[in-house]
Protein backbone atom coordinates (compact mmCIF):
# COMPACT_ATOMS: atom_id res chain seq x y z
CA UNK A 1 0.00 0.00 0.00
CA UNK A 2 1.76 3.00 -1.40
CA UNK A 3 0.90 7.18 -0.49
CA UNK A 4 -1.34 6.98 -3.44
CA UNK A 5 -3.33 4.31 -2.23
CA UNK A 6 -3.46 5.57 0.98
CA UNK A 7 -5.34 8.54 -0.44
CA UNK A 8 -7.55 6.26 -2.33
CA UNK A 9 -8.34 4.54 1.10
CA UNK A 10 -9.23 8.27 3.22
CA UNK A 11 -11.29 8.91 -0.26
CA UNK A 12 -13.65 5.53 0.20
CA UNK A 13 -13.44 5.62 4.21
CA UNK A 14 -14.79 8.78 3.53
CA UNK A 15 -17.64 7.75 0.98
CA UNK A 16 -18.27 4.57 3.41
CA UNK A 17 -19.15 7.06 6.03
CA UNK A 18 -22.26 8.73 4.13
CA UNK A 19 -23.32 4.91 3.05
CA UNK A 20 -23.27 2.74 6.36
CA UNK A 21 -26.61 2.27 7.87
CA UNK A 22 -28.37 3.68 4.83
CA UNK A 23 -30.66 0.57 3.49
CA UNK A 24 -30.11 2.05 -0.25
CA UNK A 25 -27.09 1.53 0.11
CA UNK A 26 -26.31 -1.61 2.52
CA UNK A 27 -25.30 -4.21 -0.04
CA UNK A 28 -22.51 -1.44 -1.46
CA UNK A 29 -21.08 -0.38 1.97
CA UNK A 30 -20.73 -3.93 3.06
CA UNK A 31 -18.32 -4.65 -0.20
CA UNK A 32 -16.60 -1.30 0.78
CA UNK A 33 -15.81 -2.12 3.98
CA UNK A 34 -14.80 -5.34 3.78
CA UNK A 35 -12.45 -3.83 0.48
CA UNK A 36 -11.32 -1.05 3.12
CA UNK A 37 -10.63 -3.20 6.19
CA UNK A 38 -8.26 -5.96 3.52
CA UNK A 39 -5.99 -2.79 2.94
CA UNK A 40 -5.05 -2.73 6.63
CA UNK A 41 -3.97 -6.17 7.72
CA UNK A 42 -1.35 -8.73 6.25
CA UNK A 43 -2.82 -10.72 3.21
CA UNK A 44 -0.52 -13.56 2.95
CA UNK A 45 -1.56 -14.64 -0.10
CA UNK A 46 1.16 -14.71 -2.89
CA UNK A 47 1.29 -12.35 -5.54
CA UNK A 48 -1.40 -9.81 -4.67
CA UNK A 49 -1.02 -6.21 -3.80
CA UNK A 50 0.67 -5.36 -0.72
CA UNK A 51 -1.62 -4.12 2.15
CA UNK A 52 -0.84 -1.58 4.64
CA UNK A 53 0.64 -3.76 7.60
CA UNK A 54 2.35 -6.11 4.90
CA UNK A 55 4.25 -2.29 3.97
CA UNK A 56 5.38 -1.89 7.25
CA UNK A 57 6.00 -5.98 8.59
CA UNK A 58 7.80 -6.69 5.46
CA UNK A 59 11.45 -6.55 6.17
CA UNK A 60 10.96 -5.66 9.79
CA UNK A 61 13.48 -6.13 12.08
CA UNK A 62 12.75 -7.07 15.25
CA UNK A 63 15.02 -4.47 17.17
CA UNK A 64 12.54 -1.44 15.50
CA UNK A 65 9.59 -3.63 16.70
CA UNK A 66 10.17 -3.29 19.77
CA UNK A 67 11.62 0.02 19.73
CA UNK A 68 10.97 2.57 22.54
CA UNK A 69 10.16 5.41 23.25
CA UNK A 70 10.75 6.36 19.22
CA UNK A 71 10.15 10.64 18.74
CA UNK A 72 8.01 10.83 15.96
CA UNK A 73 5.39 14.26 15.21
CA UNK A 74 3.00 11.99 16.09
CA UNK A 75 3.98 9.38 19.14
CA UNK A 76 6.05 8.60 21.39
CA UNK A 77 5.26 4.57 21.38
CA UNK A 78 6.48 1.51 19.31
CA UNK A 79 5.59 -0.41 16.46
CA UNK A 80 4.76 -3.39 18.45
CA UNK A 81 2.22 -1.06 21.20
CA UNK A 82 0.67 0.67 17.86
CA UNK A 83 -0.34 -2.74 16.29
CA UNK A 84 -1.19 -4.59 19.48
CA UNK A 85 -3.38 -1.89 20.46
CA UNK A 86 -5.13 -1.17 17.23
CA UNK A 87 -5.82 -5.01 17.17
CA UNK A 88 -7.21 -5.09 21.03
CA UNK A 89 -9.54 -2.11 20.10
CA UNK A 90 -11.23 -3.99 17.35
CA UNK A 91 -11.04 -7.03 19.38
CA UNK A 92 -13.38 -5.52 22.23
CA UNK A 93 -15.35 -3.28 19.95
CA UNK A 94 -16.33 -6.04 17.06
CA UNK A 95 -16.50 -8.99 19.36
CA UNK A 96 -18.28 -8.01 22.70
CA UNK A 97 -20.08 -4.59 21.63
CA UNK A 98 -21.14 -5.49 18.28
CA UNK A 99 -21.80 -9.05 18.60
CA UNK A 100 -22.14 -10.32 22.17
CA UNK A 101 -19.19 -12.89 21.36
CA UNK A 102 -16.03 -13.89 23.18
CA UNK A 103 -13.22 -11.94 22.82
CA UNK A 104 -10.54 -13.54 20.06
CA UNK A 105 -7.82 -12.70 22.65
CA UNK A 106 -9.57 -15.70 24.89
CA UNK A 107 -10.96 -17.84 22.49
CA UNK A 108 -7.78 -18.19 20.58
CA UNK A 109 -5.45 -18.42 23.21
CA UNK A 110 -4.23 -15.42 22.25
CA UNK A 111 -3.49 -14.10 25.70
CA UNK A 112 -1.01 -16.30 26.65
CA UNK A 113 0.10 -16.80 23.14
CA UNK A 114 1.23 -13.15 23.16
CA UNK A 115 3.28 -13.44 25.96
CA UNK A 116 2.05 -10.35 28.21
CA UNK A 117 0.06 -9.63 31.35
CA UNK A 118 -2.09 -6.88 29.51
CA UNK A 119 -5.22 -7.33 28.45
CA UNK A 120 -7.04 -4.19 28.16
CA UNK A 121 -6.69 -2.16 25.34
CA UNK A 122 -4.09 -0.36 26.02
CA UNK A 123 -5.22 3.46 26.81
CA UNK A 124 -3.75 5.04 29.79
CA UNK A 125 -0.49 2.80 30.13
CA UNK A 126 2.34 4.25 32.07
CA UNK A 127 5.77 4.57 30.16
CA UNK A 128 7.22 1.48 32.29
CA UNK A 129 4.08 -0.25 30.82
CA UNK A 130 4.65 0.35 27.58
CA UNK A 131 8.18 -0.47 27.60
CA UNK A 132 7.59 -3.77 28.90
CA UNK A 133 5.07 -4.69 26.76
CA UNK A 134 7.46 -3.48 24.02
CA UNK A 135 10.32 -5.56 25.25
CA UNK A 136 8.03 -9.20 25.71
CA UNK A 137 5.27 -9.12 22.94
CA UNK A 138 5.69 -12.13 20.75
CA UNK A 139 6.92 -10.63 17.29
CA UNK A 140 6.01 -14.43 16.32
CA UNK A 141 2.13 -14.01 17.82
CA UNK A 142 0.99 -10.74 17.03
CA UNK A 143 0.30 -11.07 13.21
CA UNK A 144 -1.77 -14.07 13.55
CA UNK A 145 -3.61 -12.22 16.31
CA UNK A 146 -4.41 -9.35 14.40
CA UNK A 147 -5.25 -11.67 11.35
CA UNK A 148 -7.62 -13.97 13.63
CA UNK A 149 -9.33 -10.46 14.81
CA UNK A 150 -9.62 -9.48 11.20
CA UNK A 151 -11.22 -12.67 10.27
CA UNK A 152 -13.34 -12.36 12.71
CA UNK A 153 -14.84 -8.76 12.51
CA UNK A 154 -15.27 -9.49 8.41
CA UNK A 155 -17.32 -12.28 9.21
CA UNK A 156 -19.72 -10.16 11.92
CA UNK A 157 -20.22 -6.83 9.57
CA UNK A 158 -21.16 -8.72 6.66
CA UNK A 159 -23.50 -10.79 8.64
CA UNK A 160 -25.28 -7.27 9.75
CA UNK A 161 -28.44 -5.98 8.56
CA UNK A 162 -28.59 -2.28 7.93
CA UNK A 163 -30.83 -1.88 10.88
CA UNK A 164 -28.38 -3.73 13.43
CA UNK A 165 -26.07 -0.80 12.25
CA UNK A 166 -28.41 1.43 13.60
CA UNK A 167 -28.38 0.04 16.74
CA UNK A 168 -27.02 1.78 19.66
CA UNK A 169 -24.13 -0.38 22.17
CA UNK A 170 -25.85 -1.50 25.31
CA UNK A 171 -25.44 -0.76 28.20
CA UNK A 172 -25.11 -4.51 29.36
CA UNK A 173 -22.24 -5.33 27.04
CA UNK A 174 -20.31 -2.33 27.68
CA UNK A 175 -21.12 -3.81 31.65
CA UNK A 176 -19.29 -6.93 30.31
CA UNK A 177 -15.82 -4.81 28.65
CA UNK A 178 -15.81 -3.68 32.50
CA UNK A 179 -16.20 -6.92 34.06
CA UNK A 180 -13.90 -8.10 31.65
CA UNK A 181 -11.42 -5.97 32.53
CA UNK A 182 -10.83 -5.05 28.67
CA UNK A 183 -10.65 -1.08 29.69
CA UNK A 184 -8.43 -0.10 32.57
CA UNK A 185 -10.26 1.62 35.54
CA UNK A 186 -8.48 4.96 35.11
CA UNK A 187 -9.51 4.74 31.25
CA UNK A 188 -13.77 4.26 31.67
CA UNK A 189 -13.90 7.34 29.54
CA UNK A 190 -13.74 4.84 26.94
CA UNK A 191 -16.95 2.83 27.95
CA UNK A 192 -18.72 6.40 27.50
CA UNK A 193 -17.52 6.99 23.93
CA UNK A 194 -18.36 3.53 22.75
CA UNK A 195 -21.70 4.13 24.68
CA UNK A 196 -22.21 6.71 22.51
CA UNK A 197 -22.15 5.26 19.35
CA UNK A 198 -24.25 2.52 16.93
CA UNK A 199 -22.67 -0.64 15.43
CA UNK A 200 -21.68 1.90 12.24
CA UNK A 201 -20.12 4.31 14.59
CA UNK A 202 -17.61 1.81 15.63
CA UNK A 203 -17.21 -0.09 12.32
CA UNK A 204 -15.90 3.43 10.91
CA UNK A 205 -14.26 4.38 14.45
CA UNK A 206 -12.35 1.81 15.46
CA UNK A 207 -12.61 -0.53 12.76
CA UNK A 208 -11.31 1.28 9.69
CA UNK A 209 -9.95 4.57 10.62
CA UNK A 210 -8.44 3.48 14.19
CA UNK A 211 -6.42 1.22 12.98
CA UNK A 212 -5.22 3.47 9.89
CA UNK A 213 -4.27 5.72 11.96
CA UNK A 214 -2.21 3.89 14.29
CA UNK A 215 -0.74 1.92 11.01
CA UNK A 216 0.49 5.68 10.00
CA UNK A 217 1.81 6.12 13.30
CA UNK A 218 3.57 2.79 13.11
CA UNK A 219 5.19 3.81 9.58
CA UNK A 220 6.49 6.59 11.02
CA UNK A 221 8.04 4.95 13.10
CA UNK A 222 9.77 2.46 10.68
CA UNK A 223 11.08 5.47 8.24
CA UNK A 224 12.47 7.04 11.09
CA UNK A 225 14.26 4.38 12.76
CA UNK A 226 14.89 2.73 9.49
CA UNK A 227 17.04 6.42 8.14
CA UNK A 228 19.16 5.83 11.30
CA UNK A 229 22.69 4.28 11.26
CA UNK A 230 22.70 1.36 13.22
CA UNK A 231 24.21 0.90 16.30
CA UNK A 232 27.44 -0.50 16.81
Amino acid sequence: MNLEQRKVWNENHKALTGMLGRPDKHSEAADLFLEQHRWLYASREAGGLATYEDVIMNTLGEQTFRAYPVRTSASRNSIAWHLWHAARIEDITMNVLISGREQILHSGGFADKLNTRFIHSGNGMDESEIAELSSVLSFEALPDYRLAVAERTRSIIAGLSAAELKTRVSARRLNQVKEQEAVKATEQWLLDYWGGKTAAGLVLMPATRHNFLHLNKSMQVKVKLEKQPARQ
